[in-house]
């Protein structure tokens, strides 16, 4: 009997925290809920109302989406970012980018004896569709890792999911120039772009990066965060025609479509910079009230200049506190938070923090860190 694919994947790590937010749950005044990244505010009336005025949608979508929606994807990436150049044929709309990640891999016939590579602290998804696949990962931060040999594909995460770290320029234009001296495809995980505090987050796709092509390079942008969109599942990849015309190809053959209506409401949000701006301030608002009282609690807060999280580390003179245990003195607080080793070995001792709470709960979760 053939092995099930469900055994080549890793374990899924959020079981892992059951008893811990049983803990939480139990404080008097409720549990505050920072372990994931969800958002808690209202979806923008100007998406809700494009999502309503395209209700009534009896036919199927297709594949590569509208050309309203791709532009729009064009558009705001070049409003925002500065990327330049991009065609029709390289946008396409996906339905959440965890989906379109886990399923990268597979979907750019890459397999058994491929090699992937991705961030030492990485969004356990990349991971899991290298296993689906059937390939081989390595979890690194260093080029120099792979010795001799030549990855197939390479994750960027920009800012970081954990730990809210921005790569700079000169480092995105060497990995760029790494990846296309050997044929490597490089897709960087971009969902967290318009989440900055502390410095201007740069896309793989501008041309102070990349130069005047687009060759071999694939970005992945979500509407999840910035526009409090993750239940319309909203995402898309954007990059080399030729690698975005493979996953159409593949994506055609399996009917993986983005609804109509969402694809409306889509175009909505991604034309509307109001609503993030209203949103990037609330976000703030949150993170400072938290990183104040994490730090007054005895806490380092590291990186973190972008992204929804803060990466937290209690230190003794016994050095960096487990995960476990500082998942565990939170609990009894009533604040659950995630544990970093959830995000690789490298993470054990640090907890992510996210500040996507109600403001009611970020200030319960201040009031019972001091």
């Amino acid at each position: 009997m053939n092995q099930p694919v469900s055994s080549r994947l890793p374990d899924f790590p959020w079981d892992k925290l059951t008893a811990y937010a049983a803990t939480a749950r139990a404080h008097p005044d409720g549990i505050v809920d920072l372990s994931v990244g969800t958002p808690v505010d209202p979806t923008p009336a100007v998406v809700r109302a494009a999502l309503c005025a395209a209700a009534d949608s009896p036919g199927y979508p297709t594949t590569i989406g509208l050309l309203q929606t791709r532009q729009a994807a064009i558009d705001w990436l070049a409003r925002r970012f500065g990327v330049r150049g991009l065609g029709l044929d390289a946008v396409l709309p996906v339905i959440g980018s965890k989906e379109l990640i886990g399923s990268m891999a597979l979907h750019l016939g890459i397999g058994a004896g491929d090699l992937i590579g991705y961030p030492e602290l990485a969004y356990p998804t990349y991971e899991v569709g290298a296993a689906l696949a059937g390939a081989r990962s390595l979890a690194t931060d260093s080029l120099t890792a792979f010795g001799p040999e030549t990855p197939r594909l390479l994750w960027l995460n920009s800012p970081s999911n954990p730990t809210g770290r921005v790569l700079p320029l000169e480092h995105l234009r060497k990995v760029v120039q790494w990846c296309r001296e050997r044929g490597t495809i490089l897709v960087s995980d971009e969902c967290y772009l318009e989440c900055a505090w502390d410095v201007e987050p740069i896309s793989v796709l501008h041309p102070d990066v990349c130069g005047d092509s687009h060759e071999g390079i694939l970005s992945v942008h979500s509407l999840s965060k910035r526009s409090n969109l993750a239940g319309y599942r909203c995402a898309f990849v954007a990059g080399d025609p030729a690698l975005v015309g493979e996953l159409l190809a593949v994506r055609k053959n399996l009917g993986l479509q983005m609804p109509g209506p969402q694809q409306r409401a889509m175009i909505a949000a991604l034309e509307d910079d109001t609503h993030v701006a209203e949103q990037h301030a609330t976000y703030a608002a949150r993170r400072a009230r938290l990183r104040a009282a994490l730090t007054g609690a005895g806490f380092t807060i590291d990186h973190s200049e972008a992204s929804l999280y803060l990466w937290a580390q209690r230190r003794s003179d016994a050095g960096a506190e487990n995960c476990w245990t500082t998942v565990a003195a939170l609990a009894e607080l009533g604040v659950l938070v995630a544990p970093g080793d959830f995000y690789g070995p490298a993470g054990s001792g640090h907890v992510r923090v996210a500040f996507t709470a109600t403001d009611e709960r970020v200030d319960a979760a201040v009031a019972r860190l001091s």
